[in-house]
């Protein structure tokens, strides 16, 4: 039976290579991409910063409204077309989007060290009808994701709705040298592949969602997260087994509790052995060590064998 811990754990990234917190503070926060660096707002940079005189490549300017429009501003010459990064074994293309973000999530980090330890010691192999360990990744984006734990061994099936991110994806893993992994590149609605995943009968042995707030399917359905996660949970629930390892749900920008997302799994997840945890993510600012929270997470993952 499912149990659930009332012990709240934060998953921090922490500075390497590809990505830094430099500082944050008043609304605003300063990273580092590479060789390049950016400011962009942070609401819950509610201090001020360890230093106010920040010099940076671009900043993206908030729109004056709330619709969360903006445009960048570059005040050295930035790649339109995007620099390369690395994250242990994977190589992508990070780059100035315009919905703010630069086409990677550093703080999904510990998420992906953490589903990459749960499947240590499963058999693992390069071969496309091997044992390797079956991953999905659900609202996959560019595949960073997916391409870390496809490194790992596993075999993935990768899905977004965006023909543009799965096609960023596909890239990112020629740019890594895993164009020939096994890995499903899958654009379509994560509530309905997943749904037909259950009809054939299939299971997964790892399962990440990453949704966002609001979201379209490439035939216009509309993704609301309060009311369409519950039934995708419950799909999900239907693909894991007694052998299945782990779940990882994250959710970001929304009034919501890491409790209720910690319960919503507990319902769903009922008739699986294991134990459900919750808490935060968060990425280490170098210049006092402050943590910045970034999104609220639930897990479930099976007991060791005693």
């Amino acid at each position: 039976m499912v149990e659930i811990s009332d012990q709240g754990a934060v998953m921090v990234r922490d500075s390497r290579a590809d990505y830094a917190l430099v500082d944050s503070g008043d609304g605003r926060k300063l990273e580092r991409y590479g060789k390049f660096h950016f400011i962009r707002p942070e609401p819950q940079a509610m201090w001020s910063p360890a230093n106010s005189n920040w010099q940076a490549d671009g900043e993206f300017i908030p729109a004056s409204d709330e619709d969360g429009g903006g445009r960048w501003h570059f005040n050295q010459p930035v790649p339109k077309e995007g620099w390369p990064l690395n994250w242990e074994e994977v190589t992508f293309t990070a780059q100035c989007t315009p919905f703010r973000h630069l086409a990677y999530f550093p703080d999904m980090d510990p998420v992906w060290r953490w589903i990459r330890g749960e499947l240590e010691g499963l058999e693992s192999t390069s071969g496309q009808n091997s044992t390797a360990p079956q991953v999905m990744n659900l609202f996959g984006y560019t595949g960073v994701g997916t391409l870390a734990l496809s490194a790992a061994g596993a075999n993935l099936v990768h899905v977004d709705a965006s023909k543009k991110s799965v096609m960023a994806a596909r890239e990112n893993a020629a740019l890594s040298g895993m164009s020939e992994r096994p890995i499903r590149w899958i654009i379509d609605d994560a509530a309905k592949f997943a749904a037909r995943e259950v009809r054939r009968e299939r299971r997964y042995d790892a399962i990440l969602l990453d949704p966002p707030k609001y979201g379209r399917g490439p035939d216009g359905e509309i993704w609301r997260l309060e009311e369409d996660l519950a039934p995708l949970i419950e799909s999900c629930g239907k693909l894991l087994d007694s052998d299945s390892k782990c779940l990882f749900l994250t959710v970001y920008a929304v009034r919501m509790s890491a409790l209720a997302l910690g319960s919503l799994l507990r319902e769903k997840l009922a008739h699986l052995d294991g134990v459900i945890e919750i808490g935060e993510l968060a990425v280490r600012e170098e210049a006092r060590g402050l943590l910045l929270p970034t999104a609220i997470y639930a897990r479930w993952s099976k007991l060791p064998q005693a």
